[in-house]
């Protein structure tokens, strides 16, 4: 550990502090490129109705005179993709918009969605992969690299949770004026006004910034699953979870071939026309979605009995879903926000509200304010780590300029440890590392501002 010269001073009381306070600093310079990648993608994310809007800006706006039957628009679709398998149709969102039908190709790996104008014309079709809020997700989520994608994110922003929490703790007044944590000095010179920016814009807008970390944490992986097989082992499940963990495989097989069998059977088919008439009479919230029998879900089994009415909104406190019978048309089952377990209704909040969809415009500017600041505060405390970092090292502040408060720092941090399982591993993982590797890694030991063991 640093003593207040160099080298490690085991005697000191404060070993543990000052080794919490040095990696405490590295993670605050490992989390800036990563705070800059999900601001910026989680901004461009928040407006996904009306980037969606602007992708199918080909498709909308037709005559509804001579319109047909959704039957006839999905035989025109098997027509353009011969060999194809339905998988779902959404209902327009507004009269003289196409109908878009989600199919998989003869190869039964490939997806499109295809768009069918009211007089039943195929005028297009989309790669979903291609769509602009899926790539922006999966860099937000996954960094395009899969489930080690979504760690280096999940421990980012467990990361990011704790300088937050430890920077409102150390930056409080504690017996000064408000000047430099409520507001801006702007008269002190370049150093106070980078140091003020990043501190002022962190006290207004921390609360957003925890809120929005900690709501996309059911997403990520670690933490998704392990927060999963606590509500499956403490009965906090009332139907399908209704969000994804990043990462993981979310391709479903279509049981299209047990749909076959029961018409086989001789059991009757209710036809897609009859569905997309019934969800028109619900009034459901855009985007309405029809899936039919056997068709893959991506939150529970698909169903090779039922036709599947569902509205899919990002603000998941209005969707419901409606199962009917595919012979004899008879409702199954209905369930909507307030039918879920306590424990989904609070995360189906975070969630919404994590898209910018829980109460429309309003929340989808906060989002966009609140990433700002994250930009701000990462960029700022960038520019301070650079201003003040020695040529030649990573620059942590030296043993004499760890703050009187660490000991809250410590608690906090490792409070948070307790329910952040990837934190918790990488403090093992630096406490390892600071104990057994850096003694015998003089070069790294003085690049990192520790010194030469002595």
């Amino acid at each position: 550990m640093l003593s207040s010269h160099t080298g490690y001073a085991r005697d000191d009381g404060n070993a543990l502090y000052r080794m919490l306070w040095r990696w405490h600093f590295y993670a605050g310079v490992y989390v800036v490129p990563f705070i800059l990648v999900l601001s910026l993608t989680g901004a461009i994310f928040l407006f996904k109705p009306q980037i969606d809007r602007w992708q199918e800006r080909d498709f909308r706006d037709f005559p509804v005179l001579s319109a047909v039957s959704a039957n006839v628009q999905l035989d025109a679709a098997f027509k353009a993709f011969p060999g194809s398998q339905f998988h779902s149709y959404r209902l327009p969102e507004r009269p003289g918009d196409a109908a878009m039908i989600h199919i998989a190709l003869a190869d039964g790996e490939t997806m499109r969605d295809v768009f069918v104008s009211p007089q039943g014309k195929v005028i297009g079709s989309l790669d979903p992969k291609t769509r602009i809020p899926v790539i922006v997700s999966k860099i937000h989520g996954e960094l395009l690299i899969g489930r080690i994608g979504s760690w280096l994110v999940e421990l980012a922003a467990c990361w990011a949770i704790v300088m937050i929490l430890t920077g409102l703790y150390l930056w409080w007044p504690r017996g000064r004026g408000p000047a430099g944590v409520i507001w801006p000095r702007l008269t002190l010179g370049k150093r106070a006004f980078w140091r003020d920016l990043h501190a002022v814009t962190g006290f207004w807008v921390s609360g957003l910034s925890l809120t929005l970390l900690v709501s996309g944490l059911p997403w990520a992986n670690v933490w998704g699953d392990a927060f999963q097989a606590l509500r499956d082992e403490m009965g906090w499940v009332k139907g399908a979870r209704n969000w994804t963990i990043a990462g993981a495989d979310m391709h479903a097989e279509h049981d299209h071939a047990a749909m076959l069998r029961q018409q086989a059977a001789g059991v009757p088919m209710i036809a897609l026309a009859d569905m997309v008439a019934r969800a028109r009479a619900k009034g459901l919230p855009f985007p309405v979605i029809i899936k039919p029998p056997g068709a893959p879900e991506r939150f529970g089994a698909s169903n090779p009995m039922a036709w599947t009415i569902r509205s899919e909104s990002q603000n998941r406190t209005i969707n419901r879903t409606i199962t009917i019978d595919m012979a004899s048309g008879k409702v199954l089952a209905r369930s909507g926000f307030s039918d879920k377990h306590p424990i989904d209704r609070v995360v189906s909040y975070g969630i919404s509200w994590h898209e910018g969809a829980l109460f429309g415009w309003v929340n989808q500017l906060i989002g966009l304010l609140t990433a700002s600041a994250l930009i701000i505060m990462a960029v700022s405390g960038f520019v301070m780590w650079r201003r003040r970092k020695p040529e030649g090292v990573l620059g942590a502040p030296p043993a004499r300029r760890i703050p009187a408060h660490m000991r809250g720092v410590a608690i906090i941090l490792l409070a948070l440890a307790a329910v952040l399982p990837l934190l918790a591993a990488s403090l093992v993982a630096l406490w390892l590392f600071d104990r057994f590797a850096l003694p015998r890694l003089p070069r790294a030991s003085r690049w990192l501002g520790v010194g030469v063991p002595r």
